[in-house]
């Protein structure tokens, strides 16, 4: 197998980071999803009642708004560093 120049590693190594992030990012959806499926629904029906569904929408709206939030405060590390 031939050796990878230093233009193919470094490629490589972006898909590899981007394909790890991808992963984590959807490990921590499956997480939360169980968070709030456990906090929210105490009896799985053939349909939500009205108190579960407020519930799990609040849940999703925390966790997309600590989402952006984390986003935000990564992006002005990021931007710090930079400078």
């Amino acid at each position: 197998m031939a050796e990878l120049g230093e233009a193919d590693e470094a490629e490589l190594q972006r898909l590899v980071a981007a394909e790890q992030q991808k992963a984590q990012f959807t490990a921590q959806v499956h997480h939360f999803m169980e968070l709030c499926w456990d906090k929210c629904v105490e009896k799985p029906g053939n349909r939500l009642d009205s108190r579960t569904e407020n519930c799990l929408s609040s849940c999703v709206d925390r966790f997309i708004d600590t989402t952006l939030a984390i986003t935000s405060r990564f992006a002005q590390i990021v931007q710090k560093g930079g400078q």
